[in-house]
């Protein structure tokens, strides 16, 4: 029989906030973390907003000769896993270690210290190439700088799936723990990519929004006025635990995971399959997992990444996995504030599903003034809403066609 798992703790570096609770309040306050880039001069660059991380000192978390070992990716993920702990009350001297994981993935990885020795590469040649050039790029380093920095011995790994790679690494580590493998992970995802590199990038395909002139209100799902996604960074990390592990050491429990569901589109490189099919599918494998009917789920924190064809068709595949019940949904896109994390969207939007769970708050969907007609769903415009919040799922449609669905309910006793 499958361990029910539970989460316990959160850990959270993002635009709105370096704690859960300043994310939180901002978050419910239909608060913008979108400015202009301070990060690199953007003045031949058609995009110059994103929503950065504000106030970060790696130094709070890591000392300072470890700091410069790591992409900014890796010490937001090493930062998001100590908070995380620290909120879950867990003492990695009072558990076994090895019975203890880190599943922590990026979608891009280490591009700062890519662009970084390319340069050096180029300008100064391949002898001054750095040593710690390639551990400190590759994108599975998350995961294992968080088990150096705990002391997580237990199964580790990091899924590597475009925007999807935070949902990919909740609902893998939820399987982990579900069969046993472990009684502890800690499971997120992380992105440090507002770069000149990833901006010029995505800009070039189109992808991202150049409101320039009104940052704050350029990130605007589901408005018929959306013009591309905003860039966020970030990390987020949660505690999952098997319930009987969490009983034991008397843990305050958040919420309950307790479904899973990951599909493909097998249709294109970028765009989402325009029926809508691979999410649909998606959706309906975790409640089929969560052993849930779709009128049992009051809240969706959709993809919702204010992109032409994403909110289009993700409403679609709503419609489709929910039929009537997809009207009675609350449905936000947080992205609208924070931004898209990319590999750590998954991560902290699961975070916020455990916090609307707990609260009892639906978090808006900002800057919808002029609802586009193809989305016709009620997307909780604007204003936090208190609402009677059961079961809720999160949507992760990642480039390459992956997509991933996490679902969770309220904690209540068998």
């Amino acid at each position: 029989m499958n361990k029910r798992v539970v989460i316990t703790g959160l850990g959270i570096i993002s635009p709105l906030g370096n704690d859960v609770n300043t994310f939180w309040n901002h978050l419910i306050a239909g608060k913008s973390g979108v400015g202009n880039i301070t990060h690199f001069d953007t003045t031949d660059y058609a995009v110059k907003i994103a929503a950065e991380v504000k106030d970060f000192d790696p130094l709070n978390y890591i000392d300072k000769k470890e700091a410069r070992r790591m992409d900014r990716f890796v010490q937001f993920a090493v930062a998001a896993a100590k908070e995380a702990l620290k909120h879950a009350e867990l003492d990695m001297n009072k558990v076994d270690a090895n019975r203890v994981g880190v599943y922590v993935g990026s979608g891009i990885g280490g591009l700062s210290t890519l662009e970084n020795q390319h340069r050096v590469l180029m300008e100064r040649g391949p002898r001054r190439v750095s040593p710690f050039f390639v551990p400190m790029m590759i994108a599975n380093m998350s995961s294992g700088m968080v088990s150096i920095h705990t002391g997580a011995k237990g199964p580790n790994s990091a899924a590597i799936s475009a925007c999807a790679t935070g949902t990919h690494c909740v609902g893998d580590s939820f399987k982990m723990l579900q069969r046993g493998d472990a009684d502890v992970m800690l499971a997120g995802g992380t992105e440090a990519t507002i770069l000149p590199m990833a901006i010029a990038g995505f800009s070039a395909m189109g992808a991202l929004s150049s409101r320039n002139d009104d940052p704050q209100k350029a990130s605007r799902p589901f408005d018929r006025d959306r013009d591309g996604f905003v860039m966020g960074e970030g990390a987020a990390v949660l505690v999952l635990e098997t319930l009987e592990h969490a009983q034991k050491r008397g843990a305050n429990i958040i919420a309950e995971v307790v479904g899973y569901g990951m599909t493909a589109d097998a249709y294109h490189i970028t765009s989402p399959d325009p029926q809508g099919d691979g999410a649909k599918r998606s959706m309906e494998m975790a409640l089929s997992d969560a052993g849930l009917k779709p009128e049992d789920i009051d809240y969706i924190n959709a993809h919702g990444t204010s992109t032409d064809i994403n909110d289009k068709f993700e409403t679609m595949a709503i419609k489709a996995a929910f039929g009537e019940h997809a009207h009675k949904l609350a449905i936000s896109s947080t992205k609208s504030m924070m931004g898209h994390l990319l590999g750590a969207a998954g991560a902290i939007e699961a975070a916020v599903l455990a916090l609307t769970l707990k609260e009892q708050i639906i978090p808006p969907t900002i800057n919808l003034e002029n609802p586009d007609p193809e989305c016709d769903l009620d997307y909780v415009p604007n204003e936090a809403r208190k609402a009677r919040v059961r079961a809720a799922i999160s949507n992760s449609l990642g480039f390459g066609g992956h997509n991933a669905t996490i679902c969770i309910k309220e904690f209540a006793e068998a």
